[in-house]
């Protein structure tokens, strides 16, 4: 498999939504449990008013029963009526002051269940987003990644708090006030309940327009996502161009997709909440007809029923409290439609197998030399050749020198060491063990990498330097910022070690930045260090002291040095120079000089002799240049 080839692993079928939940519940269950029981009492002391005020219109105000409560003994139960309502007003606060404190406990439960859930969830979506090779990355965007750890995620975190709660409602609120209807009068209650089916289907047609909708609007506020973060990252480049308005427009254009999008989904919603508000309002509607027509002496419909005025009380208030959790399911059924759809996009991230990673019999690293070789190694992006064939052995404590072109393949050859990429075909090997048999901590243990773009997390200098050697102390920190040349630097610094360095080191010059990389390289002390144009991007005085810096601490360490600047390279052990994917020159700087090949051009190149080179060679760099800038060149 190619290094940019993807090693995506079909989501499993099902739904995604339950499965989610399946594995992070466990553990967290008992919030969720807590905050259901809490809905029950919360759920059964809200049933009781209506009951109550029925039973209290029938047997105190028209004497047409006696009053009699279910659970409660006779004998607790007054005997007058001035009594009894005031028995009847106690009940009505104990219910209301009881089902207060059960809404706090279910809110409380709920809560924390979801949001330990989303915790939970996010740290292994981002944990597994880690682990993919960095491939992945280059092939997706920041933003739509960030989207996912966050907007995605948090709309799971939605339904699992409020979705969930309010089905438990909505199931209690249900079963509670239809039993209650059917001891009341069983044909009542049917007439109350035949807005269902239509409800049912009336749903059903709403999840089958809205799901893709939703999922549209989740892809778009990725893309959204990501041109913000692409246009807040890139604010140096857009302000020295004057691309401002350029800028403005892009950012314009993602969000007017984002509100198409929205739009779009609002439109079916609110098509459907107001649906079911008419559907289950004819229902209620059509109760409350049969039922005084009954109470007044009437047969509507041909149907023949009795009931008192506080049964009919009681009737109208649990008829129109059944339609709340009918509409509620309308919140329920939106809330799903968004989780499924943000499900589906986290799962992509859950369920994708890493194209690198280690094998099940995977033994640690064990450097002894240092010794590099690369057996007959063939890479590709896709379909782009990059490696041809590359087959060289570098023995333990060499510096070698990494040439050539631009699109050569230089950087690539050397990020299968650390196996950022893996090769397609062949063998990469450190003191004989395949980089593929070992684990890769221990891998990227032991080989530092500094590239030519100096990359500092927002924090201290300290904490920079400190970076994946978190065990280091201050002493060996500041060791290795002398042993960098930044140390002088540093102390200068307004807090010194503890100067925040801000996003990116953007407080920092480009050649203070690039040693307290190398400071942290340093302190990390690898056997093999690879040096990817780290000083291709400083002015000469910074480079001499990065240079001088970096003299001592290679000395007897296997170090790769690729390098434009031929003169960076020119008092190497040995050098290699790369054309089109393969080694075409292997040597010494005088070595190679003398076979006025390839690398005698590109030194003549660099010190002005550009009357010297041969034709042939101009014209391959024209043609190499016009492929690069047509993009067909991805090295």
């Amino acid at each position: 498999m190619s290094g940019s080839e993807s090693s995506e692993t079909p989501p499993p079928s099902g739904n995604v939504v339950r499965r989610l939940y399946t594995v992070y519940a466990a553990g967290n269950r008992r919030y969720a449990v807590l905050g259901m029981i809490a809905t029950l009492v919360g759920r059964a002391l809200g049933l009781v008013p209506a009951f109550v005020i029925g039973l209290a219109v029938d047997a105190i105000f028209f004497a047409e029963r006696p009053y009699e409560l279910p659970l409660v003994p006779a004998e607790w139960i007054p005997s007058t009526s001035i009594e009894q309502l005031y028995f009847s007003i106690a009940i009505l606060l104990v219910a209301t002051a009881g089902g207060a404190i059960a809404s706090w406990f279910e809110d409380w439960g709920w809560s924390v269940f979801a949001q330990r859930v989303q915790r939970s969830l996010r740290v292994d979506a981002y944990e597994r987003l880690q682990a993919q090779e960095l491939a992945y990355f280059t092939r997706r965007r920041t933003g739509d990644l960030m989207s996912v750890l966050n907007n995605d995620i948090t709309a799971m975190e939605t339904f699992l708090e409020d979705g969930l709660s309010a089905s438990v409602w909505i199931f209690a609120t249900v079963v509670g006030i239809g039993a209650i209807l059917v001891s009341l009068d069983p044909t009542l209650t049917a007439i109350t309940l035949l807005p269902i089916p239509v409800l049912a289907a009336f749903t059903l047609l709403f999840t089958r327009i809205i799901e893709p909708r939703y999922l549209s609007v989740r892809e778009e506020v990725g893309d959204l996502n990501a041109r913000l973060e692409n246009s807040v990252s890139g604010i140096e480049v857009i302000k020295t161009q004057g691309a401002e308005s350029f800028e403005t427009d892009r950012v314009r254009e993602a969000s007017e997709n984002y509100l198409r999008a929205t739009l779009a989904a609002i439109r079916v919603r609110i098509t459907y909440f107001p649906g079911l508000n008419v559907i289950s309002g004819a229902g209620f509607a059509l109760t409350f007809f049969v039922g005084g027509m009954w109470v007044l002496g009437a047969s509507p419909f041909g149907l023949s029923g009795t009931l008192t005025p506080g049964a009919f009380v009681t009737f109208v208030i649990y008829a129109q409290q059944f339609v709340w959790p009918i509409i509620r399911l309308g919140d329920v059924v939106d809330d799903y439609e968004r989780a499924k759809a943000a499900g589906r996009r986290i799962d992509d991230v859950m369920t994708r197998t890493p194209a690198v990673r280690d094998r099940p019999d995977a033994d640690p690293l064990l450097v002894t030399d240092g010794a590099v070789s690369l057996e007959r190694v063939t890479f590709a992006y896709g379909e782009v050749a990059v490696l041809r064939d590359i087959d060289v052995a570098i023995d333990g404590g060499t510096t070698v020198g990494v040439v050539g072109p631009t699109g050569a393949g230089k950087s690539t050859l050397l990020k299968l060491l650390p196996r950022l990429y893996d090769a397609e075909d062949g063998v990469v090997r450190i003191d004989g063990q395949d980089v593929r048999d070992v684990t890769l901590p221990s891998l990227r243990r032991s080989i530092g990498y500094v590239s030519q773009e100096p990359f500092l997390f927002f924090g201290s200098v300290r904490e920079n330097i400190r970076y994946g050697t978190f065990d280091a102390t201050d002493d060996d920190i500041e060791r290795a910022a002398r042993r960098a040349q930044a140390h002088e630097f540093i102390e200068n610094l307004p807090e010194g070690y503890d100067t925040v360095v801000g996003e990116r080191g953007v407080k920092l010059s480009g050649g203070q930045r690039q040693r307290i990389v190398v400071a942290r390289t340093m302190l990390k002390d690898p056997d093999i260090l690879i040096l990817d144009e780290a000083t291709s991007a400083v002015d000469t005085e910074t480079e001499a002291l990065i240079q001088a810096s970096l003299g001592t601490f290679t000395r007897d360490r296997t170090t790769f040095v690729i390098a434009h600047r031929l003169s960076t390279v020119r008092n190497a052990d040995r050098i290699l120079v790369l054309d089109e994917g393969t080694i075409v020159e292997d040597g010494t700087h005088q070595e190679l000089l003398a076979g006025d090949g390839l690398y005698a051009n590109l030194w003549r190149v660099q010190v002005g002799d550009i009357g010297s080179l041969p034709r042939e060679f101009l014209e391959r760099a024209l043609r190499r240049q016009a492929r690069i800038d047509s993009g067909d060149d991805d090295r």
